[in-house]
């Protein structure tokens, strides 16, 4: 999907700069791991037709491939097999096959409903400034943008001229945060409509979603309020709580701003930074670690200090699996933002902190940027690529493809190693 955007982008009916294919595959990159990051300005370079291709790369890249195939299938009213239902189970996290058509159709129309009701409302602050035509085109390629946690807007700065917008303040991240919840959350809500009878999943990931917003919300405001470049710059008490909001749920892979980045503290970037590597929830539009994956670190640091042998929660508990899952996807993420940023310092003698914060934006398919990805080199370009592409397939992924189950023949005395 990467290469075949890629190509179309790169012809002219899609561009209007002659962009080179290296620019073309990036943006692509981008669109289909739903990462918003740019090295050419969408607005400008890329045609109506080629903005049209970039949002339904986005589309599919954000509700996975597996589920628009499924799509294809049942359009064409072919059954599916069971090879493709055991893959399907698995993109979705379902534990059973069956009903998994319903499921994707329900996701399906999930989406398209979001998708309309938010360029509707957007509609209210984009056609009045830019005409009937232009104002629509802006408002459905934000909201698709939007609820797949993409990021890209048609727009040179992102958001910036509508920072103290209330429309854009609340539709913008409402449809990034219903689409970073994740489908099974929202599937789970639309059954159960009762805290109490709501799976462990996503009491979870609603709590610590709720929680992280509020806390980032706080943070990002005591940090930036005499910021004269972020929010010192505002004489009114609502237009700093506007962007405060507004920077404050961006980076649960989000990716747009009405801020700039690049003007922030570095106490700042590092908070940001941390709530990119966390992402949102499972089985959605976003990415990073994801919320119950940091939920469950900190219960299992708990146990530890209390020398409790199993993670307890909303009155259930979780097993040992979920704790060697969640170390097991931590350290490989860890390592991959490192590397990546290393082999980005090899060529790059930039501002270290700027060097991080695009890796960690593009392996946490953000998008958000301090202005280093336009300034890299072709090898800088290939790690955020490459940061983009793992960073939405999954470190668990890549790790399930290289790994090989053994049932192990013999068994080892136990050895005392010394930790901490």
């Amino acid at each position: 999907m990467v290469v075949l955007g890629g190509l179309i982008l790169w012809t002219p009916l899609a561009n209007t700069a002659g962009i080179s294919l290296s620019d073309a595959l990036f943006t692509s990159t981008s669109a289909v791991t739903v990462t918003g990051l740019a090295v050419v300005d969408t607005g400008t370079a890329f045609t109506g037709f080629g903005q049209a291709v970039i949002a339904l790369l986005i589309q599919m890249g954000g509700l996975g491939l597996m589920t628009f195939a499924v799509l294809v299938l049942s359009a064409l009213g072919i059954p599916l097999g069971m090879p493709q239902r055991i893959i399907l189970r698995e993109d979705l996290n379902q534990p059973s096959i069956y009903n998994l058509t319903s499921l994707v159709m329900a996701i399906l129309k999930i989406a398209i409903l979001a998708e309309l009701i938010g360029a509707a409302l957007m509609a209210f602050v984009f056609v009045p400034e830019f005409g009937l035509a232009q104002g629509l085109w802006h408002s459905v390629f934000l909201s698709i943008s939007a609820f797949n946690n993409a990021g890209f807007a048609l727009f040179p700065d992102s958001l910036s001229n509508w920072v103290s917008d209330p429309i854009i303040n609340v539709v913008i991240p409402a449809l990034f945060i219903i689409g970073g919840i994740g489908f099974i959350v929202l599937a789970d809500i639309w059954e159960k409509r009762s805290w109490r009878r709501l799976s462990l999943h996503s009491q979870l990931m609603l709590t610590g979603t709720v929680v992280l917003i509020l806390l980032a919300w706080a943070l990002f405001a005591a940090l930036e309020w005499r910021n004269p470049a972020t929010l010192g710059q505002f004489g009114s008490l609502g237009s700093k709580l506007w962007a405060s909001w507004f920077q404050a749920v961006t980076p649960r892979t989000a990716g747009f701003n009405t801020l700039d980045y690049a003007e922030v503290h570095e106490s700042t970037a590092l908070m940001t930074m941390t709530l990119m590597l966390v992402g949102g929830g499972s089985t959605s539009t976003a990415g990073g670690i994801k919320v119950t994956t940091l939920i469950v670190l900190i219960l299992a640091t708990v146990a530890f200090f209390r020398r409790s042998t199993s993670l307890h929660a909303f009155g259930r508990s979780m097993g040992p699996d979920e704790v060697f899952k969640v170390m097991a996807l931590t350290t490989i993420s860890i390592l991959l933002v490192l590397t990546g940023i290393f082999i980005m310092s090899i060529k790059h003698d930039g501002e270290f902190i700027d060097l991080a914060f695009e890796a960690t934006s593009a392996f946490g398919t953000v998008g958000l940027s301090r202005g280093a990805t336009a300034e890299l080199d072709s090898i800088g370009r290939a790690m955020i690529m490459l940061m983009m592409f793992l960073g939405r397939v999954g470190p668990l992924t890549i790790g399930f493809f290289l790994a090989t189950q053994s049932v192990p023949r013999v068994r080892y005395p136990e050895g005392k190693v010394y930790l901490g």
